[in-house]
């Protein structure tokens, strides 16, 4: 159920790799939608990082629920779960396939969280910005709306003289020596 008025989105599912493909195109449909296109591959990686964390851990089932609620400036994408059990940050082996997932979530967000949620289960979340993601979408057959006044920017750029290449600064290295 999606409602607009108050930017909130729910989607309930079973966390199994089909599914959670389909959720990461709901999300990044919804986050168009709202015109927050520059959140679209945190939200998706987030929320693709805590579906997998349900498929992979919760017992005794897959059942979830995802939310996304778009409020004051920040967009919360949250997961919730029928397995009580919290999920721990692990630091994972150098060569490891997995072990990563919340630490991702924690290096693309603003803020994570989890909390309990009843006796049996739990939500996971994650916060993105949203406040400067909003650019209003402007078409052309907006007549008689202010449009945005395009200003000029010096790019550096100078005209040479015919067969003369421009001069360039000097290299710089980054590596010390």
């Amino acid at each position: 159920m999606i409602s607009q008025q108050s930017r909130h989105c729910t989607v309930e599912l079973q966390a199994l790799p089909s599914r959670i493909g389909q959720v990461r195109r709901i999300v990044s449909a919804q986050l168009r939608y709202w015109h927050l296109d520059p959140l679209i591959e945190r939200a998706a990686l987030g929320v693709t990082e805590l579906l997998s964390n349900v498929h992979r851990h919760a017992e005794p089932d897959k059942s979830c629920t995802v939310e996304m609620e778009l409020l004051l400036g920040r967009l919360t994408v949250s997961v919730q779960d029928n397995d009580p059990r919290l999920p721990i940050v692990q630091d994972a082996e150098l060569f490891a396939t997995s072990g990563r997932g919340l630490a991702m979530v924690a290096a693309v967000s603003e803020s994570w969280g989890v909390r309990p949620h009843g006796r049996t289960g739990k939500v996971v979340w994650f916060t993105l910005p949203a406040a400067s993601a909003a650019v209003p979408k402007i078409s052309p057959y907006d007549v008689g709306q202010p449009q945005p006044q395009l200003q000029p920017c010096d790019t550096g750029f100078r005209p040479t003289a015919r067969g003369r290449r421009p001069e360039h600064a000097p290299a710089r290295s980054a590596v010390a020596g």
